[in-house]
Formats: C-alpha cells, sequence, structure tokens
C-alpha cells in the first residue's frame, strides 16, 4: 500500500472521519458509478442502508445527514456546513433530494436510509449499501462501501483485494512497508523522514505545490482553532454540552499575569487548542482529519504549541512537522488500523499522540532514532484505549480526550529527546501490539455505544 501526506491529513466536516467523511465519500463514489455505468438517467428512486457500527452510533455520529449530503454531490472539503441544516431540512419536507445536483429522486429519510442496528457485514464494522432504482422498483445499482477509518473507503471488491500488489503508474524512491524500514532508508540516505516522506511524495500524480498544499493544512487547522474559540453556545444532540474553549481562551488572555505565576499556564493553551478544534468537530465544522475526525485536536495542539511557543519556529518545519507525522500515521494505517470501530480509541488518539508526539521530537532537533522512539512512546501509553462516546456522540469522552492525546504527546518528545535514540520497544513492536489489541477488544468498546461511559453515564 502506497500512501500519501494528503491521504493521511484530508480537510472535511465534523463530527467523524469514519462515519462522516466516509459515507460522504462512498455516496460521491455510488453517483460516479451511477453515471460510470450509464444509469444515472434512469434513477427514480435511492435507498442507504448501514450497518455495524455505522448504524450503532451513526445519528450521533450524523452518518445520516453525510450520506444525504454525499448523494446531493457535495464534497467532504468543499461542502459549506453552514447549508448543511437547510440541505436536510429540504430532503425532510419533499421525501426528495437532488442526486448529484441534477436531478430530483424520491428519498424518505425515514424509510429509505435505514440503521441495521446489531448487523454487521463480515469484512468490516464500518458497512454500508447503497442502492439505486429506476421507476418501475427495478435495482439499477447495488454498490457496497467500507469506511474503514480516517475518510478512507473500499468498495466490496477492494476490501477482498486488500493487501494484493498494485500497480500505481510511479516508484517511491524511499518505499517503506515497517518502521525499521522507514529509519534504515532515511539513515541509508543521510535524510530526515520528513525529507524522505516528500520525496515519495514527489513521484505520486498531481505533485505540483507540495509546501504549499501542506501548509494549506495548517492554516485550516489554525483557522479551525481560531474558530473554536470565537464560538460560544451549547454544542448539537441530546448532551447540551456546553463549549468550553471560549471562556478558557478569555481567561488566559484577560489574565496573562497568571502564567508568571504558574509555570503550566502553557499546558492551558494547549488544552486550549485541542478543545477548540474537537468543538468545531463536534459541531460539524471544518477540520483536517489528523489522522481521523475524532482525533482530530492533537496533531493542531501539538504544531501550534510548536509554531506559537518554541524558538526559531518557521514554515519549513511547519512542513517537517506535517510530513513526519504522515509518516508514523501511514505505519499505523499499513500495518494496524485508524479505525476506532476495529481497534477502539488507541486507533484514533493513540495514533495521533504517536504522530504528534514523533513530529515534535523532529522540529525540537530529534534524530531519526529520536523521532521513532517519541512516536512509540505516545502509543506505549494509550494501548488499550476504547472507544465508548456517551449518546454516540463525538463528545464526551472525545473532546477532553483530544486534550490529553496532546498533552501525552509533548511529554513523549521530550522525553525521547532527552535520550539517545536507544529504547527497548521498537515502534514496530508496539503498533503490532496496538493491532493485537484492538482485535481482542470486546465490540461494546468499539465505537457501539454499547459499553464503558456510554451505559455507565447519563446522557442527559
Amino acid at each position: 500500500m502506497s500512501l500519501s501526506i494528503f491521504d493521511l491529513f484530508k480537510v472535511g466536516i465534523g463530527p467523524s472521519s469514519s462515519h462522516t467523511v466516509g459515507p460522504m465519500i462512498a455516496a460521491n463514489r455510488f453517483i460516479d458509478n451511477l453515471k460510470a455505468n450509464q444509469y444515472f438517467a434512469q434513477v427514480a428512486r435511492v435507498k442507504a442502508n448501514l450497518y455495524g457500527s455505522l448504524a450503532m452510533t451513526g445519528k450521533g455520529h450524523s452518518t445520516d445527514i453525510a450520506v444525504m449530503l454525499g448523494l446531493l454531490g457535495e464534497k467532504v472539503d468543499k461542502v459549506n456546513p453552514d447549508n448543511v441544516e437547510q440541505f436536510i431540512q429540504q430532503i425532510q419536507r419533499d421525501k426528495q433530494l437532488n442526486l448529484a445536483g441534477e436531478k430530483r429522486v424520491k428519498f424518505d429519510p425515514e424509510t429509505d436510509l435505514v440503521m441495521n442496528f446489531g448487523e454487521s457485514l463480515k469484512q468490516h464494522p464500518n458497512g454500508m449499501r447503497l442502492t439505486a432504482y429506476d421507476s418501475a422498483g427495478i435495482i439499477l445499482l447495488n454498490d457496497v462501501y467500507f469506511s474503514v477509518g480516517g475518510g478512507f473507503v473500499l468498495s466490496l471488491d477492494e476490501i477482498s483485494k486488500t493487501g494484493e500488489t498494485v500497480d500505481l503508474g510511479f516508484v517511491e524512491p524511499y518505499p517503506f512497508n515497517t518502521a525499521k524500514e522507514l529509519v534504515d532508508s532515511a539513515a541509508k540516505a543521510g535524510i530526515s523522514i520528513a525529507d524522505l516522506v516528500l520525496a515519495n511524495e514527489a513521484v505520486r500524480p498531481n505533485s505540483e505545490d507540495i509546501r504549499q498544499r501542506v501548509l494549506h493544512l495548517w492554516q485550516v487547522m489554525s483557522d479551525c482553532i481560531d474558530r473554536g474559540c470565537a464560538q460560544t453556545g451549547v454544542l448539537p444532540g441530546e448532551l447540551k454540552l456546553r463549549r468550553r474553549a471560549h471562556k478558557l481562551r478569555a481567561e488566559l488572555v484577560d489574565h496573562p499575569e497568571k502564567s508568571l505565576q504558574d509555570p503550566l499556564t502553557l499546558m492551558d493553551w494547549v488544552n486550549l487548542y485541542a478543545m477548540a478544534v474537537n468543538e468545531e468537530n463536534a459541531a460539524g465544522g471544518r477540520v483536517v482529519t489528523a489522522p481521523t475526525n475524532g482525533a482530530a485536536g492533537v496533531i493542531p495542539a501539538v504544531l501550534a504549541y510548536y509554531v506559537k511557543f518554541i524558538p526559531n519556529s518557521n514554515e519549513d518545519g511547519i512542513v517537517k512537522f506535517l510530513a513526519t507525522a504522515a509518516a508514523i500515521g501511514m505505519l499505523y494505517k499499513k500495518n494496524a488500523s485508524i479505525s476506532a470501530a476495529e481497534v477502539g480509541c488507541q486507533g484514533e488518539i493513540g495514533v495521533a499522540c504517536s504522530m504528534a508526539a514523533g513530529a515534535l521530537c523532529a522540529v525540537m532537533g530529534g534524530s531519526i532514532y529520536q523521532v521513532e522512539n517519541a512516536a512509540e512512546i505516545g502509543m506505549e501509553h494509550n494501548l488499550g484505549l476504547t472507544c465508548d462516546p456517551i449518546a454516540g456522540l463525538v463528545q464526551v469522552p472525545c473532546i477532553e480526550r483530544n486534550t490529553m492525546g496532546s498533552m501525552k504527546a509533548i511529554n513523549a518528545a521530550r522525553l525521547a529527546i532527552r535520550g539517545d535514540g536507544e529504547h527497548h520497544v521498537s515502534l514496530d513492536s508496539v503498533i503490532e501490539t496496538m493491532r493485537q489489541t484492538g482485535m481482542d477488544m470486546q465490540d461494546k468498546y468499539k465505537e457501539t455505544s454499547t459499553g464503558g461511559l456510554a451505559v455507565n453515564a447519563v446522557a442527559c
């Protein structure tokens, strides 16, 4: 599997990469398939069936809304979050949707968007079936897709071929599938992990302006922090959770002298950045999957810490940070999972923490061996982390969990950079341990809201 920086980091909308971004992309692909097979003109009605975790937490994760947006032809990186409510209200009122923005077809969310609770497709917990009918009720197309985490979507045919060698039409100068291969290749070439990833990126199709595209990712992250800090009120959903980032920022700005009394005030700023992003994510705002939406606050928070508090930070450092983080994220995607529905929250917050730890270590001057050590520490202390969101909402414990993942990442980077790069547990070992732990974890702790806090805490 060959992955791009822009596979790990995608601009999208909240609250979930696997439950919102993925289903939107799947619906877009369904439309493309209809057109490719010349069925589009005949479509009179469409229907969506959601399975597994997509059904169990679909309402809380806005999966139903995401499917409808995707069928409308809206793109995850282009849709205006401010227009979403209007789109959905129109579909609910008219019992029709404007397929791909071109053709009005029958679609009643009450009957044509089915949550199959307790039923999963065997290939992956996040499965969905999209069906198109003609005016006589005859099936034109019946596609199955799987949202496998981080906004990645596979068709039924693609998921059955996972692991097979595919001719990509380009050859990476530094291919790697393990952390050992990554580190050894960088060491042999005498380059950083970031430079290795950027060299691989340069041979991919549409590789123009890589630097500016990476910096754009940071701009979206930074804008998200600013929006999250500015917003007040209550987050959507039955928890009626009050936004906290605005108040925290006001306290920090209005009383700057407290930073002279309390050296740990810096932690409050990092907490603020992570909280702001994930409150925006919970509200359906624009975020960057990093590598998922549920964990979208960790990398922006740690990168903001670098930009605002590390002396001599610059754009080169931002690019290095995100390229290094992407390399680490690729290892988890290739060898384990970044889907909480597969391995619990260790695959989201744990992976984001690992990515951010290695990236911060790199921009603080760490060697490739210290970077690998930092990434390993970041995951080692998130092993076994469950995903048990209350009411299926990406709010509790998700928002605060991003603040904790950010602080762990900073500490992991500092621990690693104080060492010499030697350590007993390799990054490859901890990735495999995370994978095995996820496979052993009971399904009720894997984004189904049937265990943990989801059943032991009152939703309203």
